[in-house]
């Protein structure tokens, strides 16, 4: 190409006032390795966990971008509903398996975790600190959910309510498995709704407070040292719900959003998002917007969900992880 007309369109991508997104003008002067970290980067699934289905990443067009900028990613194959005990034990198989593959060049993880992803990081954190690098936390329900407990106390398990839920959640669950190949593991709605409810995260939080602020909306600490091994901690979210008119997440948010007492992004408060250190609280984004959901239907007026993961990408690099 032209070295007048690579300078041309140089021109026209700096001119945008919105803000830019990775990897769209990559093709000008190929990859680098601004995102290539020390360790590889996991990214964990909340909910729904999937990798793929019918074509569509769970983390939409992320795991590419991070790649193309020298990323080494991963994602891990983990039951769509569970506790994230369970999850994070099936979590830890992955992990010690491409530790034991890589020849000894492999030997600890950078984990981002999405919602309950990041409550499953927390749980392989402190179960096998061995393996943790840095754990990331995005849009994580640290203190619970009000929406759990309203799941659970209008549908508690064992009433006829609650059985008939559970029944056609864990089918979901199920489905949600089969069709991405995730695990043999059956669904469990229950012991994935028992950790956000109050009591749930309290206990939860009692047996594991790393990272975790002992005030109500404080910041925790920025790394912690568990048996001997030095882990970073950081965490982000939002607090919108409405962010594009185009997006179906947008009018669900907003409906969950009236049962959450103030900010919070449809699922989780401002403050119940706080671990390690916070990089930002108050993004422009709902619940589904921060892995580029759904669809890539994100608000033109906030920064790209996928140059977010870059510049953490970046900072954890920087970090030496």
């Amino acid at each position: 190409m032209k070295l007048w007309l690579k300078g041309a369109l140089l021109a026209l991508a700096c001119s945008f006032t919105l803000p830019a997104q990775a990897g769209l003008f990559d093709w000008l002067w190929g990859s680098n390795d601004e995102v290539a970290t020390r360790y590889p980067i996991v990214l964990v699934p909340g909910i729904f966990a999937f990798d793929t289905i019918a074509g569509v990443d769970y983390w939409y067009r992320i795991p590419g971008a991070l790649e193309d900028e020298g990323a080494r990613v991963f994602i891990p194959k983990i039951n769509a509903f569970d506790s994230s005990a369970r999850r994070g034990e099936r979590l830890i198989e992955q992990l010690d398996a491409i530790r034991a593959a890589s020849g000894g060049n492999i030997q600890k993880f950078n984990l981002i975790g999405h919602s309950q992803g990041g409550i499953t990081s927390r749980y392989v954190m402190n179960a096998r600190p061995d393996l943790v690098a840095s754990v990331t936390t995005l849009h994580t329900p640290h203190k619970g959910s009000q929406l759990a407990d309203i799941v659970t106390g209008v549908a508690p398990e064992g009433s006829l309510t609650g059985v008939g839920f559970e029944a056609l959640a864990n089918a979901v669950g199920d489905l949600v498995n089969l069709l991405s190949d995730n695990t043999a593991d059956p669904s469990d709605i229950n012991a994935m709704l028992a950790e956000f409810n109050a009591p749930g995260s309290a206990a939860f939080n009692a047996m594991f407070p790393a990272g975790v602020p002992t005030t109500a909306c404080g910041e925790g600490p920025s790394q912690v040292s568990i048996a001997g091994n030095t882990i970073r901690l950081y965490s982000w979210s939002g607090t919108a719900q409405f962010t594009t008119g185009a997006d179906i997440s947008d009018a669900l948010f907003g409906i969950t959003s009236l049962a959450i007492p103030g900010a919070n992004d449809g699922v989780t408060s401002r403050c119940s998002s706080h671990f390690g250190k916070v990089i930002r609280d108050d993004y422009f984004m709902n619940h589904l917007d921060v892995n580029n959901q759904v669809l890539g239907l994100v608000s033109l007026f906030e920064t790209s969900p996928l140059t977010l993961m870059r510049n953490h990408a970046n900072r954890l690099k920087n970090a030496g992880l």
